[in-house]
């Protein structure tokens, strides 16, 4: 949520900054609603006075034995009027809340600028592309069934066998070793959040239609973002545990509500997949920095892996809703002949803070910390890109990475499907 006295002190600045995302600050009903507002609040406020001097009025008057009759008519009055205020006040409060919950955060100034992906800054190309593989990851690893999983569950949804399942067992691991190496802390959280927590980080209210809602007001977490920035809800941290460094492995659950008919084939668009999420709560000083080492947390994963990648800059007509700034990054996969996306890393300001009410106590004073988060990495994305990038036609295998050999036990996985 961005800062209301911003809106009161810059309302044209806002409303210039937002426009480069593509969204349209509806001016006009914030100046409406504030103006409501500070009325309301005026009278509320004499009102209140007005009662406390004829309530000390009555209790001088009471103490003499004098009639406190009219005095008491008058408070009554009062108390009446007061009340309608009150919830008068409240209403519109609500609704002032209701309207900033609905505007995304500010781009960084930093961010270029542009209208969609395709006007995103690719800001490195690393590694090189030797695949000449041309077929895709169904068609080489037949223990990736999808219809299987059909069967089970509908479209959007995968069963693993064998080898497939013990390769995202061997990432998974692989990738919690190296965030703990480099200082985030594991947590295993619920794979459920509650209302609270999801507007917390930004998915709620406007975002509920890509949630899968299960029973008693609970949703399946989208991305473990969700539960890891939520431990900090409404939390004063030390300045002396900043930054605050953490992450989880989870499934992770979206509806895809606005993707039909994009990625239908294979693991790239699921509806439940698994992901790696780091998390930092930081200092606003340093968070910019933050994210450039968050962001090289999760590229040292594809430099082990010998994975091609490109990482790009979003420009503000793509950043996500709570983003201030945002890096992605992409991963070659040979059967499409592009790069996917592999990770996005974030930097939300203090958007999710001023949400989640999370605070960073320096000495006597107390501000809005920063967050930060980012895929270290997605492994059924990860998990396809080895698969299509290593394998090799000729000895009907797949060549495992030598940083992921000791997790999976093997050199290689042998393939029964032969390719003609």
């Amino acid at each position: 949520m961005i800062d209301i006295k911003q809106l009161r002190e810059d309302i044209e600045g806002v409303a210039k900054a937002l426009d480069t995302r593509g969204f349209e600050l509806d001016v006009e009903l914030f100046v409406d609603l504030d103006d409501k507002r500070k009325l309301l609040q005026v009278d509320t406020e004499h009102l209140q006075s007005q009662r406390k001097n004829l309530s000390n009025d009555f209790g001088k008057l009471k103490s003499q034995g004098g009639d406190t009759a009219d005095l008491k008519l008058h408070i009554d009055s009062i108390n009446s009027e007061l009340k309608v205020k009150d919830e008068a006040l409240q209403l519109v409060q609500n609704q002032l809340n209701d309207f900033l919950y609905t505007i995304p955060n500010i781009p960084n100034k930093n961010v270029p600028l542009g209208k969609n992906e395709l006007d995103n800054k690719v800001v490195e190309i690393s590694g090189d592309i030797i695949s000449t593989n041309e077929l895709d990851h169904l068609e080489i690893a037949s223990d990736i069934d999808i219809e299987l999983a059909s069967k089970l569950a509908g479209s959007r949804f995968v069963v693993l066998k064998g080898d497939m399942a013990k390769l995202q067992r061997a990432l998974i691991s692989f990738m919690l070793d190296i965030a703990i190496k480099n200082g985030y802390k594991e947590h295993y959280v619920p794979f459920m959040a509650n209302v609270d927590s999801l507007t917390g980080t930004g998915q709620l209210p406007k975002f509920e239609e890509d949630l899968f809602k299960a029973s008693d007001n609970l949703y399946l977490i989208p991305t473990a973002e969700v539960p890891l920035t939520n431990m900090f809800r409404d939390v004063v941290v030390s300045d002396k545990d900043i930054p605050v460094k953490v992450t989880s492995h989870t499934p992770c659950f979206r509806s895809e509500a606005g993707s039909y008919g994009r990625d239908t084939k294979g693991l790239i668009r699921q509806h439940q997949f698994e992901k790696i999420e780091l998390v930092q709560v930081v200092d606003s000083e340093t968070s910019l920095d933050a994210l450039e080492g968050l962001l090289n947390n999760a590229r040292e994963i594809l430099d082990l892996l010998d994975l091609p990648y490109q990482v790009i800059e979003l420009c503000t007509g793509d950043l996500g809703f709570s983003a201030s700034k945002t890096y992605d990054i992409e991963v070659w996969m040979p059967s499409q002949n592009k790069y996917r996306e592999i990770s996005s890393c974030s930097n939300f300001s203090d958007f999710q803070a001023r949400r989640a009410n999370i605070k960073i106590q320096t000495g006597t004073s107390k501000k809005l910390a920063h967050t930060i988060n980012g895929s270290a990495l997605a492994v059924g994305r990860t998990l396809i890109a080895l698969v299509e990038n290593n394998f090799n036609s000729e000895t009907n295998s797949i060549k495992i990475p030598d940083s992921l050999k000791a997790y999976f036990g093997a050199d290689s996985i042998r393939l029964w499907t032969f390719f003609i």
